[in-house]
């Protein structure tokens, strides 16, 4: 049978899955997925975690011992999914050691309540970093304002980053301008850059999503003919500032120093339209020094029928160019479209992030229930045993 998969990671592309629960690490599905999948790392995000810890009987011994060292309800939610994230990056570390530590990363993202506040994510950043004290984590950074400089000072420290949230063109050359800065400051520092490593996520399926949605209002023939064409086009693009950037004599002397490149990582990259094919972000986004991370029925469809038409990506920036100039002739606001999707993004993981808060201070309350019960009744009988005694 043909392996789809090792002709994808054989085109450049790094396959990585994007989940992580209890569930895939007790059964282990995660470590499965690394050795028949060609899946070389793991990234997570609020949303992943809220929906892994609704099932808390995975999780159920170590609510308890929260519960019963009355541990605060955010830093239960540090110490369970950085558990979850350890055990990943010691699943994955083959792939690390393999790669020499290119690949076999996994992401873990800080507060997203923090994305506007620079000082205080690259604090979070660093307690992760050593709650987790693993080499190969990476620490996820939304690509906003305040994300920017605090992804300098986070390499700076020596911190693997996985930049988040990446929609727009310009914000993703001051994501590699941050990236630089922070290796320079890092070699400055005296930290050993092969250590260090990066990636920025760039959210595809989600500018379909908005874009065609302002296609269909806009409702013309020519509007309608441009569905489905935006994130491919944007993604490109990107690809192209990539290689430009990757390949200046500033870049060339951190390579020359024992830097890797912060490789483009496709994410979002489920179709959510139907009517569209379900590896679109995967076939059409092929180019060497890429990572796409993939919920795994991505991987499975993919490794099912998917079509590795070699370099999907070089060479089609003119057309890419084209797509946007059509955008633009029907009345597409392109800027105000990565506006929305970066506030959107940032509120959607805010709201994750608090149904993960809400759901673990029930099992903590649950769990604390259970633990006071027996204490309760002890306290209970000793009383009625000194009544007793007085009363005689």
């Amino acid at each position: 049978m043909t392996d789809r998969l090792q002709e994808l990671s054989a085109a450049g592309v790094a396959i990585w899955l994007d989940d992580l629960s209890r569930t895939r690490l007790t059964s282990g599905g995660l470590d499965q997925l690394r050795r028949e999948k060609h899946m070389v790392g793991v990234t997570t995000n609020p949303t992943i975690f809220a929906k892994a810890l609704s099932d808390a009987d995975e999780y159920n011994w170590q609510l308890r011992d929260l519960a019963l060292r009355g541990v605060g309800v955010e830093e239960s939610v540090r110490l369970l999914t950085t558990y979850d994230v350890r055990w990943a990056c010691d699943v994955m570390r083959p792939a690390y050691d393999a790669s020499a530590g290119v690949d076999g990363r996994v992401s873990i993202e800080v507060d997203p309540r923090l994305a506007h506040d620079t000082d205080r994510t690259v604090a979070e950043a660093k307690a992760l970093w050593w709650l987790v004290d693993r080499p190969n984590l990476f620490i996820k950074i939304p690509a906003t304002e305040a994300g920017l400089g605090a992804i300098t000072a986070t390499l700076a420290e020596g911190i693997s980053v996985n930049v988040t949230l990446i929609f727009g063109l310009d914000r993703y050359s001051a994501v590699m301008e941050a990236f630089l800065a922070g290796l320079e400051q890092a070699k400055a520092n005296g930290h050993d850059l092969t250590k260090i490593a990066s990636v920025a996520s760039f959210f595809v399926s989600r500018v379909d999503t908005e874009v065609d949605k302002r296609l269909d209002a806009i409702g013309s023939p020519a509007a309608l003919q441009l569905r489905g064409k935006a994130a491919v086009a944007n993604a490109q693009l990107a690809y192209e500032r990539y290689a430009e950037v990757f390949s200046s004599p500033r870049w060339q002397a951190l390579a020359d120093a024992g830097a890797h490149p912060q490789r483009p990582l496709w994410a979002s990259t489920s179709t959510k339209n139907p009517d569209y094919r379900d590896v679109i972000y995967v076939e059409e986004l092929i180019a060497p020094g890429t990572v796409n991370t993939m919920p795994e029925p991505v991987i499975h469809a993919y490794a099912e029928h998917g079509e590795t038409r070699g370099d999907t990506i070089t060479g089609s920036y003119d057309a890419a160019r084209q797509v946007f100039a059509d955008l633009d002739r029907v009345g597409i606001d392109f800027d105000d479209v990565i506006a929305t999707l970066e506030r959107e993004g940032v509120e959607k993981f805010e709201a994750s992030w608090t149904e993960l808060l809400d759901g673990v201070r029930k099992s903590l309350d649950a769990a604390a229930e259970g633990v006071d019960r027996p204490n309760r009744a002890a306290e209970q009988n000793a009383r009625a045993a000194q009544q007793a005694g007085g009363n005689a």
